[in-house]
């Protein structure tokens, strides 16, 4: 093969991972939004950068534009094989790519061709890849779903994060969201990312299951946050076989205790969620709530959410959207330790 070969994603997805490394060569905050898993961030032309050739492309014309990108990008590749890849072998083999697959990944490619290493350019960039993951999950592969059900603060996070340390297939939409799933669900120290990165961690996800294992999934709702559960992968898991987790109340308030602890430091910022709810329970009720939290009575606080706007909410909602949970396997949890999490876990996952 002549190097810098330009081959298709299609082509390429069945040994992408074993490039040395995956470099996107688009700006950093191209990145931020979006890019293939493993890939790693070598802008060719920064924000900043780009920002001066475009404009000058568009208020100049392109051949000014290209003598004042032309360095810097040279300086910029530069950097990068100094820096990063100085000490990388001859057969050293990675993939680049932009955005469509034009000029940026182009001239990094050329570059790392002329050394002599085997590189590869992903035809179409970034838009390419998008796609073929847009296109896959509107068709998501038939897998075997389990659907872990329950109420808010029944362990079924934990019930996953357990069931993936022991070798079981977990799709766990909330570690994948940055997000707990209710109202109070955002995580104090990792803001969501964006709909297309929840995609494309979804659609690489997916892509790695057995089909002949089952696939253990929460039963969430189509949003987790701001984040939309691709359509096609919602069908698939409310038609699925369903796995009801039931834990005490008085457990379920000490779990969520533990889960929600960020909240009892900044009260203020659970009085900002609580504000969400006041057109469902209105303003005398939220400020008691408001009270409650000020006053560091969580566990009052939760218990009250739990029966007044929790319980209700999932009642009305799992017969509705879950059509086999009537006949769900009941799985009881007699406490919330790592044992008893285990122990569901291995009746559900033998080994």
């Amino acid at each position: 093969m002549k190097y810098p070969a330009v081959l298709t994603f299609d082509t390429l997805l069945p040994t992408l991972g074993e490039f040395d490394a995956i470099i996107d060569a688009r700006s950093e905050s191209e990145f931020a939004l979006d890019h293939l898993p493993g890939a790693i961030n070598c802008p060719v032309l920064d924000d900043s950068q780009r920002i001066l050739v475009g404009t000058t492309y568009k208020q100049v014309n392109a051949f000014e534009a290209k003598k004042i990108g032309a360095p810097i990008v040279a300086h910029n590749i530069a950097r990068h094989i100094e820096t990063l890849w100085h000490d990388k072998p001859r057969d050293w083999r990675p993939l680049v790519y932009c955005w469509r697959g034009g000029n940026r990944s182009g001239s990094m490619v050329h570059i790392l061709a002329r050394i002599g290493w085997p590189v590869i350019q992903l035809e179409g960039g970034y838009k390419a890849y998008r796609a073929h993951v847009s296109a896959a999950l509107e068709t998501p592969p038939a897998l075997d779903w389990r659907v872990v059900c329950g109420t808010t603060g029944s362990g079924k996070s934990r019930l996953l994060e357990t069931l993936d340390t022991i070798g079981a297939q977990v799709l766990d939409l909330e570690q994948l969201a940055a997000h707990r799933g209710s109202v109070l669900g955002n995580l104090p120290s990792e803001p969501q990312p964006s709909q297309k990165m929840f995609e494309s961690r979804i659609w690489n996800k997916l892509r790695s299951f057995d089909p002949a294992l089952p696939v253990f999934v929460e039963s969430e709702s189509k949003k987790v946050g701001n984040l939309r559960v691709p359509e096609a992968v919602m069908v698939a898991m409310r038609a699925s076989p369903c796995i009801s987790l039931a834990l005490s109340r008085p457990n379920r308030v000490r779990l969520l205790t533990q889960d929600y602890s960020h909240f009892v430091a900044d009260p203020s910022s659970l009085n900002a969620q609580l504000e969400h709810l006041v057109l469902l329970h209105g303003r005398a009720k939220i400020a008691a709530w408001h009270a409650m939290a000020n006053s560091g009575q969580m566990a009052t606080l939760v218990d009250e959410l739990l029966v007044e706007h929790y319980d209700p909410a999932y009642v009305k909602s799992i017969d509705r959207n879950f059509a086999q949970f009537k006949d769900a396997r009941v799985v009881e949890l007699g406490d919330i330790g790592a044992a008893d999490f285990m122990a569901a876990a291995r009746a559900l996952h033998p080994a």
